[in-house]
């Protein structure tokens, strides 16, 4: 499918780079277009372009992805460490994407959708409830409660030194010194990391062998993780069109935490469990039923 490279500047003046597709056959109408954007850490190139790419060929619909800033081909603001993700910010971004998409000429500004995965599968949840220009949203094995999340991953016996790194992290950083890092993952689950999921490393260290990909983010970002509550607007999406595809044995953010989240959207609304876990859609026999199920819902929602 026909690819652009693309930029946009966010409210707060930071250029986001990213890729805009577009269906092979020209049409003369602008179409609708679906916001994309990766999760904790991933770049647009860890398997968002297969997804776009399957959406422009079988529907009438553009496809903007993009990195998140301070992430892959994307700036960060000057000031701002690189790898620190700021929910609130990236949610922020989301918005402005929203904007750009609205700005181009093959898109129709009134048939915006936006699509999220794990980190910004929440983050969908969120600016989908509150930024009405939305008309579809499509959240995939999101993170949906970061309190809830955070324990589930840590060792209560390990909390208490992730405190003290936070608040040792937050007197660096305010005496001028540079912001402290973590792995995103780590070999050894009893090492700190981000994401302490086996699956997590084999993920992310196979995508580090063939993009972009830096295995750290700031300390902040866990501080923030934990902070951070994106289902807390779920019931506020309704009326606009919502589709959550959840593994049924995701470790990472975990399957009952989606489905109790789940069961607070209002209708319409649609489920979709997928077998396997967390990383499991996105390549593979599950990415053909992942994919296909919500191009079944983008038909009858966006794309109608």
């Amino acid at each position: 499918m026909p690819r652009s490279d693309v930029e946009f500047k966010t409210s707060d003046g930071v250029i986001l780079r990213g890729w805009l597709y577009t269906p092979a056959a020209k049409v003369e109408n602008p179409l609708p277009c679906l916001v994309m954007s990766h999760g904790f850490s991933a770049l647009k190139e860890m398997d968002l372009d297969t997804f776009a790419e399957r959406f422009t060929s079988q529907l009438q619909l553009t496809c903007l992805v993009y990195d998140n800033r301070g992430f892959g081909d994307s700036d960060h603001k000057p000031g701002s460490p690189r790898h620190e993700i700021i929910p609130a910010i990236q949610t922020s971004d989301i918005s402005d994407a929203i904007t750009y998409a609205q700005s181009r000429d093959e898109v129709n500004p009134d048939k915006i959708g936006i699509w999220g995965s794990s980190y910004s599968g929440g983050h969908v949840l969120w600016v989908g409830a509150v930024d009405r220009r939305v008309k579809a949203v499509l959240c995939q094995v999101p993170c949906v409660d970061g309190w809830a999340n955070f324990h589930r991953l840590i060792r209560p016996d390990f909390v208490p030194g992730l405190n003290e790194m936070f608040q040792a992290d937050r007197q660096a950083r305010a005496a001028g010194k540079d912001a402290g890092v973590i792995p995103v993952v780590d070999a050894d689950p009893s090492k700190p990391s981000a994401l302490p999921t086996p699956d997590s490393h084999i993920f992310f260290t196979a995508w580090e062998k063939k993009s972009n990909w830096k295995n750290e983010c700031t300390v902040k970002t866990i501080e923030a993780f934990r902070e951070y509550n994106p289902s807390a607007h779920i019931h506020h999406i309704s009326p606009t069109p919502l589709l959550m595809t959840v593994a049924e044995n995701d470790v990472l953010t975990p399957t009952d935490l989606a489905l109790e989240a789940y069961s607070r959207a209002l209708e319409p609304k649609e489920l979709h469990i997928l077998p396997g876990g967390h990383f499991d859609g996105y390549s593979g026999p599950n990415f053909e039923r992942n994919a296909g199920r919500q191009i079944e819902f983008l038909k009858k929602t966006l794309c109608r």
